[in-house]
Order: C-alpha cells, then structure tokens, then sequence
C-alpha cells in the first residue's frame, strides 16, 4: 500500500503512508490511525520491520530536528484505497512493479 504525496516536504513523491504521533498516543496506533486517515483502508499490524534516525542538519552542520521512523509490516482487513490528508493518490502496488513508480 503506497501513497503519492500532495503536499508537505516532497509533494509528487511516494511512501508508505504515515504520519507523526498524537500526544499520549502509542506508534502502532498512530500507525493503524495514518494508514486509516491516508488511504481509507483498515490494517492489522503483524509485526516492526525496521527502525530508522532521520536527523536534519543546519547550516553549520548542527542537528535541528531528528525524526524517528518505525516501520510496520500488516495486512489489509478491509476497504479500498482512497486518498485522504495530504495524499493525491493511494493504491496497493505489487512488489514486482515499485520500479514503475520509483
């Protein structure tokens, strides 16, 4: 399931749909809530595939804001892909085609 972005830091581009997380909120939460408000489809969590530090750094090389990125593995429960939030477009791509939007 991939989004194509609208607006933000790099409209035009695809994800994973995502997003931050709400004060209180716990991330596979925020994840299940991201993926509900990005693309209408409901996800089952199975399982944290990976764990990524984004760090942005200034004009002097000084770190200004550090994101962290924690990436779920799921299955669809239900709904069709429809785009919502900042996203243009969402639809379920398979895996042999990701060249084709890359």
């Amino acid at each position: 399931l991939l989004v194509e972005r609208g607006k933000g830091a790099l409209p035009g581009t695809w994800s994973l749909p995502g997003g931050h997380i709400e004060p209180g909120e716990r991330a596979m939460a925020a994840a299940l809530r991201e993926v509900g408000e990005e693309t209408g489809v409901e996800a089952e969590i199975l399982g944290l595939t990976d764990v990524h530090d984004v760090m942005i750094r200034g004009v002097e090389g000084q770190i200004s804001a550090h994101y962290v990125l924690a990436v779920y593995f799921g299955r669809w429960v239900r709904g069709e892909p429809v785009a919502g939030g900042d996203v243009v477009t969402a639809r379920f791509v398979r895996r042999d085609a990701l060249g084709a939007i890359a």
